[in-house]
Order: structure tokens, then sequence, then C-alpha cells
């Protein structure tokens, strides 16, 4: 017969009050003093890379203020992620994991091979719904592609010039540099690959697209559990940009120009709130997945270390680092599990865990447990 504990663990006092929206919401200071610094820093490159705004194209002005505004939003808030307990222990032990002395060139390969398989080929998706992982690649790849092109065109650090030696080849200038070595014809191959690369990633993120709001309509565990502002406005303002972008090409080939301009406009507007709503919506995780390296090489190095035995039953159930910074982290957010008597809540298994919790609640009600 099992018996409850002489000295039952005291429950955890009791967690810190949470903030309401509108009452007493103040900006974190690290977060604006680095969001700034990164603005500075990205206008700073804007001005120099398009040598002093020489090759800077004035009508993309909207576009470079907003992608600038979006950096300071994302830089703002993963500074306010890092300083939560439970991140902030991560991110530190993942750094003081990957610079230990003896293993940082195996870490340096283990790096590139966890980027390959979570961030690139994203592998633990495809574990879970192949559907889901090939919806994901082609929204992925597709936005990818396109800030890859839009960006340092933007930003005045890319654009193709005429070859002045053949007038219908192309050469490309970057960072005012003309690359003459390289040219191509504008009727090639590669110039139609070039000149639609913004098309070929529209419409990857059309298909890409296409499949998830087809499993969010299908799927009934979806259904119940999704929300528009977090799991569908990210799609609608995806498909925004990526349609009324290919609006503009099917407007210059096909029917003369017409309605150019106020395409030209409505396309603006669902960049900018694409990239107004980049730090704040589901898309940040993008940038959180690569802080997540850090995560897995918290886990591996935990699952090859040594292990933390329950103090009850003696069954290893988490690695001892994991136990240790548990301990140190947990306080913190508010919850203390230690107690004088009875030693510390998170020495125990989860098993045990919830025997004594059945045994304390036995014994305060007078009964005894068989």
């Amino acid at each position: 017969m099992l018996k409850p504990s002489s000295a039952p663990l005291a429950p955890p006092r009791d967690p810190p009050p949470i903030p309401v929206p509108g009452m007493d919401v103040t900006l974190d200071r690290r977060g604006v003093i680095w969001g700034l610094i990164v603005a500075a820093l990205v206008t700073l490159s804007i001005y120099l890379g398009s040598q002093r705004f020489h090759g800077f194209d004035g009508a993309l002005a909207g576009y470079a203020f907003a992608t600038v505004f979006a950096l300071f939003g994302i830089v703002y808030r993963y500074v306010v992620w890092l300083q939560r307990p439970p991140t902030r222990t991560y991110w530190k032990r993942g750094w003081e994991l990957f610079w230990q002395p003896g293993r940082r060139l195996s870490n340096l390969g283990l790096f590139f091979k966890l980027g390959w398989e979570k961030l690139l080929e994203q592998r633990f998706i495809r574990k879970r719904s192949r559907n889901r992982w090939f919806a994901h690649q082609l929204i992925f790849w597709g936005c990818v592609i396109a800030i890859a092109i839009t960006f340092p065109l933007t930003f005045g650090w890319l654009r193709f010039e005429s070859d002045f030696t053949n007038p219908s080849n192309y050469l490309i200038v970057l960072f005012g540099q003309r690359l003459e070595f390289f040219t191509f014809p504008a009727r090639s191959i590669l110039g139609w690959l070039i000149m639609h690369g913004l098309n070929i990633a529209a419409v990857l993120c059309l298909a890409g697209i296409s499949l998830a709001v087809g499993r969010r309509i299908k799927d009934q565990a979806e259904i119940a559990t999704q929300r528009f502002d977090n799991d569908l406005m990210p799609l609608v303002l995806l498909f925004a940009v990526s349609v009324t972008g290919m609006f503009l090409t099917v407007s210059n080939m096909f029917i003369e120009g017409k309605f150019y301009y106020f395409l030209t406009t409505i396309h603006a507007v669902t960049v900018y709130l694409w990239l107004l709503y980049l730090p704040f919506g589901k898309f940040f995780h993008i940038f959180q997945r690569l802080a997540n390296l850090g995560v897995w090489f918290y886990k591996e190095a935990g699952a090859n270390g040594p292990q933390a035995a329950c103090e009850r039953c003696g069954d290893e159930y988490m690695s001892e680092m994991q136990r240790r910074d548990l301990k140190a982290m947990l306080p913190d957010l508010g919850f203390d599990y230690r107690h004088a008597q009875a030693g510390n809540w998170q020495n125990l298994c989860p098993s045990c865990r919830r025997k004594l919790m059945t045994m304390n609640q036995f014994a305060v009600s007078g009964k005894e447990f068989m």
C-alpha cells in the first residue's frame, strides 16, 4: 500500500497577476533600443548600397520605409521574446553548448545539418502530414524567392541595365558595380526567369495557399481551432500580394498597360499591410524558428548527457541539465516548488507526482488509498 508523505509538498505560490490590455502598457526599453539600432543600420546600408541614393528608385520609397519599420517591429518583438525566462534559458544554454571547447567544429556541422532539416527541408512537418509539408514548402520558397528579389531592388542594391556594346542584352548592377562579365539576352530563357522571378514566386505562393485553405476547409480539427486573425489573415494577405503583383504583369503584357497605375497602388497597399503584419502575426514564427536551433542543440546535449533520476522511484525521466534549469527558471515565472522538508517537486518523475497528489488528496479527506 502506498502511503502519503509525512510532509506534503506545499502548493506553489500564486503567479504574478496577468496584465490587462490597455493598463500600464509601456514599451520595452531594450527592445526599442535594439530596434532603432537595426533600423538605423538598414537605413545606412540603403544609403551606402545605393551609392548615396543615386541608384535608389524614388517610386519604391514607400516599400523601403515599410520594410525598415517591419524590421524595427521584428527586432523589438524578438528582443522582448528573448527576455522571457524559458526563452532566455534556451538561448543562453544553446550558445554555451555551441561554443563549448572541443566540440565547436562538430557543432558547426550539426548547425548546418539541423538548419537544412528544420529550416529548409522542414522534415518535422513532413512527419505530420505530406500535404501540410508540401503547402509549407510552396509558400516558403515562394516567399524566399520574392524577398531575395524584392528587397535588393527596393533598397537600390540591385538593378538591371542594358549592355552598352549589345543593347539587346542586360547586365546586373550590384551595389553600383556593373557586372560586365555576366550578361544575358533579354529574350533568353535566363532573361525570362529573371524578369518573371516575382511571378514565379507568386505562383508558388498561390499553390501553397490553395492547399492550406483546402485543408482548413475540410479538416474538422482545423475548423474547430482556427482563428481568422491568426490562421487565415496571413493567407489572405499573402494571397492579396501575390494576385495584385501578377495583375501588374497582366496589365503590362496583355492589356497595353491599362489600369496599371491603379494596380500599382493596390499592390503597394497590400505589400504595406503584409510588412506591417509581419512582426505581430503568425509570420513571426519564421524568425523564431532560427532561435529553435538552440533548442535542438539543447535536446541533443541533454539526451547524450547525464540523466536525472526520480528521488522516489529511481526512474530516469529527463536530463539533469533540464531539471537544473527548470529549478532555476520556474521561480522567475512565479512557480516556486521548493519545500524545506520535502525537497523540490522537480526531483520527482511525472508518475510519482500524480501518485503523491492522489495520496495527499486521500489523506486530506481522511480516506485510505489502496
